[in-house]
């Protein structure tokens, strides 16, 4: 997410940092840069401008360049401002209103609808305890309500049995009726798409509107969409009324200006955010975080959080215990490569914290293939319980035939017992405080000797540290 952007800003800001003292002609040099940079990461042309400005007339003050450090002030005000186009703070989903609570998904087609839909519908059911009903108002698609029927059933979410025939306004009227007669707090409305805005989509919408009064309506875009999405995020907002967005596929875009653009061109916030495929694949949308996170500034709040949600709570304490005892098993080992996969896998941790951007990029520039970890489980199944207790035992014929059980060579298991060999030595540094673990962990990867930050106090045990 915003990989491009954050790197080519990163460029930007390291020549900052490096000079003592900066002109306004320094000033003025940046700003053409950082608007380059946004423009190739396809933010629409008005609100870059918007954003450039508001940056140079508060970066050229006297304030910023008589300050003893004048490149760290340009970037937090160009922070701050990211920040305030992202809109300030994060909002979710309002639910403050009589049941059934109706929220409208609208949308073109392809951009995540449906799946947006059930992806909302278990949020709520799994994280806010509340009983939702979903019901598909897409007659024009093929199978779209038998669809979201199948998404229901995995979600463990209601969804409005289908009657032929019955066209989208009454389809709605149904479903906010059995809503409430059902004791139903939430009902979900997951409208039909085209796949352009024409007249009839926008009649279609407005008649549904009507009938249903939705507390909330989403707009849910294809983070992908590129410049497109400022026109089609504009349309729904004049021709429907939107009180939220939901971008899609947002693990998938390394630019990220749809994200800048629709929020600075409706108003409306950015409530949720896609980052995946499977129906958990959805996080609440903070602009903060994420402008630290374009600016290569990291995100260790949400990374704590999503560990949080994520991490078994017991096995993570009993796994602490065996570590503070200096006992960490292959067992172990396997634990920690399944919790890292579960919050997004090395990438995707390396993304969330501060200051290692380059190490970032030197992961994606040796290819790092995350199926890794999968293979690696594979080799730690195939051995027996007291070689994974004990792997000093593991032999020669012993290594032959792991390695043939889990289906690899016997030189990628020694790499696997290696990396079991040097994490147990990290996990004693680690304990230590020492910032020598962390520089370990790249070692171990390949990725040079460079420093790491030490890991913040807070997260949870089983997370590389007690």
């Amino acid at each position: 997410m915003f990989d491009t952007l954050t790197t080519k800003l990163g460029q930007v800001f390291d020549r900052l940092r490096g000079r003592g003292a900066l002109s306004e002609a320094d000033v003025n040099e940046a700003m053409r840069e950082v608007r380059v940079a946004l423009l190739e990461a396809d933010v629409a042309l008005n609100v870059v401008k918007d954003f450039i400005e508001k940056v140079r007339v508060k970066a050229i003050g006297q304030d910023v360049l008589r300050s003893v450090t004048p490149g760290q002030q340009v970037i937090k005000i160009v922070n701050d401002e990211l920040t305030a186009m992202l809109g300030d703070a994060a909002v979710g989903i309002d639910l403050e209103a009589p049941a059934p609570v109706v929220i409208m998904m609208v949308g073109l087609q392809g951009s995540g609808k449906t799946t947006s839909t059930a992806k909302i519908a278990l949020r709520l059911t799994k994280r806010d305890k509340k009983k939702v009903l979903m019901a598909s108002l897409d007659v024009q698609r093929p199978a779209a309500q038998e669809q979201l029927r199948i998404l229901g059933e995995q979600a463990g979410v209601a969804t409005l049995p289908v009657i032929s025939g019955q066209m989208p306004a009454d389809i709605a009227k149904r479903a906010v009726t059995s809503g409430r007669l059902s004791g139903y707090d939430v009902v979900l409305l997951d409208t039909a798409g085209r796949l352009h805005i024409d007249e009839q989509l926008m009649a279609e919408i407005a008649a549904v509107r009507d009938i249903a009064k939705p507390h909330e309506t989403l707009l849910v875009a294809d983070a992908l969409t590129g410049q497109d999405a400022v026109n089609i995020a504009k349309t729904f907002k004049d021709r429907v009324g939107i009180t939220g967005l939901v971008l899609t596929r947002m693990d998938g875009d390394g630019r990220g200006g749809a994200a800048l653009s629709m929020r600075a061109v409706t108003g409306a916030p950015i409530k949720l955010i896609g980052v995946g495929e499977k129906l958990d694949a959805l996080e609440d949308f903070h602009p903060g975080r994420v402008a630290g996170r374009i600016l290569g500034m990291g995100d260790i709040v949400s990374l704590v959080e999503k560990a949080g949600e994520t991490l078994d709570a017991e096995k993570a304490a009993a796994m602490a215990k065996r570590m503070e005892a200096g006992n960490f098993t292959l067992d172990d080992l396997s634990e920690q490569l399944k919790q890292m996969q579960k919050i997004g896998g090395m990438k995707g941790v390396l993304g969330m914290l501060p200051g290692v951007g380059k190490m970032k990029q030197a992961m994606e520039s040796a290819n790092l293939d995350e199926k890794m970890f999968l293979r690696q489980q594979a080799m730690i199944s195939s051995m027996t319980k007291i070689e994974r207790a004990k792997p000093d035992i593991i032999n020669g014929s012993r290594r032959k035939r792991i390695a043939k059980g889990s289906g690899v060579e016997v030189s990628e298991l020694n790499k696997l017992l290696k990396m079991h060999r040097q994490m147990a030595d990290m996990m004693k540094e680690l304990r230590k405080g020492k910032r020598g673990g962390l520089a370990g962990m790249a070692q171990m990867f390949g990725l040079g000797g460079g420093a790491m930050p030490q890991l913040p106090p807070n997260l949870p045990p089983g997370f590389g540290r007690k």
